[in-house]
C-alpha cells in the first residue's frame, strides 16, 4: 500500500534533523512572543486539527516559559503553616498558549493548537484561529458551527481540546475518572 504525503511529513516529525531544528528554535526565541505566522510548521497536525488553507484561518506561534509556577517565598509575617510558595495551576501549558493567543487576537476563535517544539527555557505552539465573521467561514457546513453564539470564547470556558483535557473531561484509561461522573449526571437529572 502507497503511504500519502501527511503519512511521510508526520513520520519526518518524529525524528528531526537535530541542527535544522536547533537553527529554528533559536530563531524563535528571538521573535515576539504571540506572532502570527503565514502557513502552519506542522502542515500534518494542522490538517488533522481542523485548518483549511483558506481565509478566515489564523496561525499563530506562541512561546510559553517552561518551569514551575511556584511564587517566591514570604520571607516574614507569617507563621510556618501559611509560609508556602507552592501553587498548583491544573491548566496545561498548551491551554495556557491557547488563552494568550485568544487574548492577542481577541476578534478570532481558537480552533485548536499543537507542540511544534521546546528547548531549555520555552515551549512553542501554533495555534488555529477562526474568524467567525467570514463569509467562507459561514457559508461551509464544516466550519459553520464555529460562528454560532454558543461557541464564542470556547477557550476561556475550556472547549478546546487542550481546555477539556486539562478538565478531565476526555476519555483516559479504565482506571482513570472522567468527569463529570455518572453519578453526578443521574443526580442532575432527579
Amino acid at each position: 500500500m502507497t503511504k500519502g504525503l501527511y503519512y511521510y511529513l508526520k513520520q519526518a516529525w518524529k525524528k528531526p534533523e537535530k541542527n535544522a531544528l536547533r537553527e529554528r528554535l533559536v530563531q524563535w526565541r528571538k521573535e515576539p512572543v504571540v506572532k502570527k505566522i503565514e502557513r502552519p510548521t506542522r502542515l500534518d497536525r494542522a490538517r488533522n486539527l481542523g485548518y483549511k488553507a483558506k481565509k478566515g484561518f489564523v496561525i499563530v506561534r506562541v512561546r510559553i516559559k517552561r518551569g514551575g509556577r511556584k511564587r517566591p517565598r514570604p520571607n516574614k509575617g507569617r507563621r510556618s503553616k501559611r509560609q508556602t510558595n507552592k501553587k498548583v495551576l491544573k491548566m496545561s501549558y498548551q491551554w495556557v498558549a491557547e488563552l494568550r493567543a485568544q487574548k492577542k487576537f481577541s476578534t478570532l476563535e481558537v480552533l485548536n493548537s499543537y507542540k511544534i517544539g521546546k528547548d531549555g527555557k520555552n515551549y512553542f505552539f501554533e495555534v488555529i484561529l477562526v474568524d467567525r465573521n467570514m463569509p467562507e467561514i459561514n457559508k461551509n457546513k464544516d466550519t459553520k458551527w464555529i460562528a454560532s453564539p454558543a461557541n464564542k470564547n470556547r477557550v476561556y470556558r475550556g472547549l478546546t481540546s487542550a481546555g477539556k483535557k486539562s478538565r478531565g473531561l476526555l476519555k483516559k484509561s479504565r482506571n482513570q475518572k472522567v468527569r463529570p461522573s455518572q453519578r453526578a449526571w443521574d443526580r442532575k437529572g432527579k
